[in-house]
């Protein structure tokens, strides 16, 4: 049984780690894989259709615990403990939830202190007590009970006393004092762990196609002085095709991880399918191509990377002149029939690309289509949600092209 410190407002865990509010989904699960062996069975929660109205939850069924991230940014917005039974709680290193100590409201009184009354909620009959960043709701010993404790009509109040003997059904820890309407934090100083995180990413384009990228870029500290030098700071920089790695490391850092593609499964609908799709050209060196990865669950990708906040400027032809109206801005969020109405339909048939690795052909998400258009692909899920967009520089001359200019 896990044994776990509550910080209101903040996290939930213990010494080796913690959840804390604002951190992003991959590092949650990164805990999660790293401490499998402790906690078991975990069920990723999500909204196949429609991922962007429910949030993304990661269940841990064994231990009575929800997490729960916001669909859009995808930061920690609620811890949820929905079952007490299943884990040690404590505040301030004293505990107030085990198997001997029983979580009832004078014992949650004599852990916290006083707060505001008891607000009772008739269709769940459940009384919610509320203080700053932490929330418990009691379930009563009898529906039978229920109408002494209905709000008080003369008043128009609801803000009860809780029954004695009470204890907590749920708990959860969020930012302020609304649960209802809460959003999640900003990322914790403590999550950033020496990396570089993309708070946006603007594609700079001209009439044609894309030419590079704009990168707000948020770190923490630098180097081993970390928490002397706490602080959150926030950089642009821009980074274009043709750039060498030298200079993308300047502008960007070191990178989280380097990847050296084997196989490439559109490769063959390259106009040079000898040479290899990568982000850096295998003979040049040269940055080819940049691919900006929503990270939508039900993707054979999902929680590879990171969410990439992007706005992409369109340019729609109008009477053979190019014009761009105000509103014409792909998204992170943007589906693909918004994106055909505003770009017109694609004039070929979709690659219908089937991800797997190569020792495991199974992909239980299903293929996604590709579709080309001013200079970029499109990857789109069943959904209608976009996985992914890879764009593409103006095509280089050859090398006798190159040398002929130099000559003249």
């Amino acid at each position: 049984m896990l044994d776990l410190e509550v910080v209101p407002e903040r996290s939930l865990g213990n010494e080796q780690w913690e959840f804390a509010l604002g951190m992003p989904l991959a590092q949650a699960i990164s805990i999660l894989q790293k401490h499998c062996r402790i906690i078991k069975n975990v069920q990723v929660l999500y909204s196949e259709q429609t991922p962007l109205s429910h949030d993304l939850i990661l269940n841990l069924t064994q231990d009575g615990i929800k997490l729960l991230f916001d669909a859009c940014n995808q930061r920690l917005k609620v811890i949820e403990v929905y079952d007490l039974s299943k884990v040690k709680l404590k505040y301030c290193g004293v505990h107030f939830n085990t198997q001997a100590i029983a979580p009832t409201i004078e014992q949650i009184d004599q852990s916290f202190g006083a707060t505001h009354p008891g607000v009772y909620n008739a269709a769940e009959q459940l009384f919610h007590l509320n203080f700053r960043g932490l929330s418990f709701s009691f379930q009563l010993d009898s529906w039978n009970e229920a109408p002494k404790y209905e709000p008080n009509f003369a008043h128009g109040l609801a803000s009860l006393q809780i029954p004695h003997g009470a204890t907590v059904k749920r708990m959860y820890i969020s930012a302020g004092n609304n649960l209802q309407d809460t959003k999640a934090p900003v990322m914790p100083i403590a999550c950033f762990l020496g990396n570089v995180y993309a708070e946006c990413v603007d594609v700079l384009r001209d009439g044609v196609g894309p030419l590079g990228l704009r990168l707000r870029l948020l770190t923490a500290g630098c180097g081993p002085g970390v928490m002397a030098d706490a602080k959150v700071r926030a950089v642009e920089r821009n980074i274009y095709f043709g750039d060498s790695c030298q200079d993308v490391l300047s502008a960007l850092g070191s990178p989280h991880k380097v990847f050296y593609k084997s196989e490439d499964k559109m490769k063959i609908h390259s106009p040079s399918p000898h040479k290899q799709d990568l982000l850096f050209d295998s003979s040049t060196h040269l940055v080819k191509k940049f691919v900006l990865h929503t990270n939508f669950p039900g993707h054979y990708n999902f929680n590879i990377y990171h969410r990439c906040d992007f706005k992409i400027p369109l340019v729609i032809k109008k009477e053979g002149a190019a014009a761009q109206g105000e509103d014409c801005t792909l998204t992170t969020f943007s589906k693909w029939d918004q994106i055909q109405e505003l770009l017109g339909h694609p004039m070929e048939k979709p690659v219908v690309l089937h991800r797997s690795s190569s020792a495991n052909n199974t992909n239980p998400f299903g293929s996604t289509f590709c579709f080309g258009l001013q200079r970029m692909i499109f990857e789109v899920m069943q959904n209608n949600h976009i996985a992914s967009v890879t764009l593409y520089g103006a095509p280089r001359p050859s090398s006798r092209a190159r040398a002929e200019a130099i000559g003249h």
